[in-house]
């Protein structure tokens, strides 16, 4: 058995999607003044690798606290998208016969490229693919950048198919070291209740 930590690390300088709040780690309380170290960590819930919620892009909609747990764990597939040079479509999807009930994770040009700065270019979803998975009934989409939707899109289609189909959303996985294949995933965003909440994600390979 064999662990991928696809998380990407939280530090000052990573790349966050534009507008985005960055994050910020300080010691507030130190050794001597004190007993202990105490640190402090602010950033954005939609920082590095994360869960997204309806209300992300629904005023009303549902926060992380409706996302079920059991989507959180499970079988997976990590498809080969790495041929694809802007949107994955349907026709891109097809040949891999997704099921209902699958977690499936995209590997694209993005975990090629690495993620040292944010670039605009990114390989997103287009709107037949993110069809195609709410029509296959997919209980969980992961993606290797940090964002499902085209840059300066001006629109949440995508999003909102894949949210309003009820897919859990894991954005920001870093698959630079996994091949594609299958095995068991878990990804566990804090407990809270909001638009997004960071998660720590994990590929198990050997008990899938």
């Amino acid at each position: 058995m064999k662990i991928h930590d696809i998380t990407l690390k939280i530090h000052g300088g990573m790349a966050v999607y534009p507008g985005n709040a960055p994050p910020g780690l300080r010691v507030y309380r130190a050794i001597p003044d004190g007993t202990s170290n105490l640190s402090e960590l602010a950033l954005g819930v939609h920082t590095g690798t994360h869960v997204d919620a309806p209300s992300h892009i629904r005023t009303g909609g549902l926060g992380t606290e409706s996302l079920s747990s059991e989507s959180f764990v499970g079988k997976c597939r990590v498809l080969d998208l790495t041929n694809v040079q802007e949107g994955v479509t349907a026709n891109d999807l097809e040949p891999f016969s997704i099921k209902k009930g699958e977690i499936i994770l995209f590997k694209t040009q993005n975990s090629i490229i690495g993620f040292d700065k944010f670039r605009e270019d990114f390989i997103y979803i287009e709107a037949s693919g993110a069809e195609l998975l709410a029509r296959a009934g997919i209980k969980t989409l992961g993606v290797d950048y940090l964002s499902v939707q085209k840059f300066h899109s001006g629109n949440s289609i995508v999003h909102g198919l894949i949210l309003d189909a009820g897919i859990t959303l894991f954005e920001g996985l870093d698959l630079s070291r996994v091949k594609p294949g299958s095995y068991f995933f878990c990804g566990l965003p804090l407990r809270i209740n909001s638009d997004g909440s960071p998660a720590r994600a994990i590929l198990i390979e050997g008990m899938e």
